[in-house]
């Protein structure tokens, strides 16, 4: 593989260079997280596994990485669990409108956000349309890595459907970052979905004993590794469509009122 590219790396005029050269380049952010995930895995694992999904893309496809947003929207793990940081919604939705608005002073003009967090998807697409609104000439889509591929969304909710620390985030951990796991945690650390025919949403401490739900006592290197692969290729295959996409209409194929 190429090495990856990083925003933060270069200097501007290269990123100016750069962007001159290519008007269809597609750039990458890492949304994540900083939050509770039970006894076992780190408090920045959405952003670990955000930041390293969106690397291993960038070294395939030369797409520009930009700074991670390492914290989310996390409110309702509430404060019973340590370690929770939290933007709240309105925050993460300015941020994300302010990178879209800064980048495409340095000419780009196509950014995927590929999110880590299941909490921040709802705020993203908010954030979106409101890009579409206020930066027309900005093409920006979103891509959750659990979403991006069937076997991969099997996979994840396989052991429970709603899932934190689960079998899935603990295997891709295992991968990317297997110094700060705690394997003996993880044996141990299985708590069941609760939330199924549940009317109502409720803080974390309300639906699981430890933090997690699911089974990360069942997770492998081997299925991180299968997840990853997945997750990657099809964000790869995204953005090779995204370089050349263009709308389905243009202001011709409008009728007129």
């Amino acid at each position: 593989m190429d090495a990856a590219q990083f925003w933060g790396q270069l200097t501007g005029p290269a990123i100016g260079d750069l962007l001159a050269a290519d008007p269809g380049h597609v750039a990458l952010v890492p949304v994540g997280a900083t939050e509770q995930h039970g006894p076992h895995l780190p408090v920045a694992t959405d952003t670990v596994i955000a930041q390293a999904v969106c690397d291993r893309v960038s070294s395939a496809t030369g797409a520009l990485v930009l700074p991670a947003i390492g914290v989310g929207v996390s409110r309702w793990h509430g404060t019973d669990f340590p370690g929770t940081l939290s933007f709240t919604p309105d925050m993460l939705r300015s941020i994300i409108g302010s990178y879209a608005e800064w980048v495409s002073h340095s000419g780009l003009r196509r950014m995927l956000l590929v999110n880590g967090h299941v909490g921040n998807t709802a705020v993203l697409r908010v954030a979106i349309d409101d890009i579409r609104c206020a930066l027309p000439d900005v093409r920006i889509g979103l891509r959750d890595w659990w979403a991006v591929d069937p076997t991969v969304a099997q996979e994840v909710s396989s052991d429970a459907v709603d899932w934190h620390g689960n079998r899935a985030e603990t295997s891709l951990m295992y991968v990317l970052a297997p110094h700060l796991v705690d394997r003996t945690a993880a044996s141990g650390a299985d708590d069941p979905d609760r939330t199924a025919d549940l009317v109502f949403s409720y803080p974390a401490a309300q639906v699981t004993r430890n933090g997690v739900t699911g089974r990360p006592s069942q997770a492998s290197a081997a299925l991180g590794e299968m997840l990853l692969t997945r997750i990657v290729d099809a964000l790869i295959e995204t953005v090779v469509r995204g370089r050349k996409e263009s709308p389905p209409l243009t202001a011709e194929d409008m009728v007129p009122p």
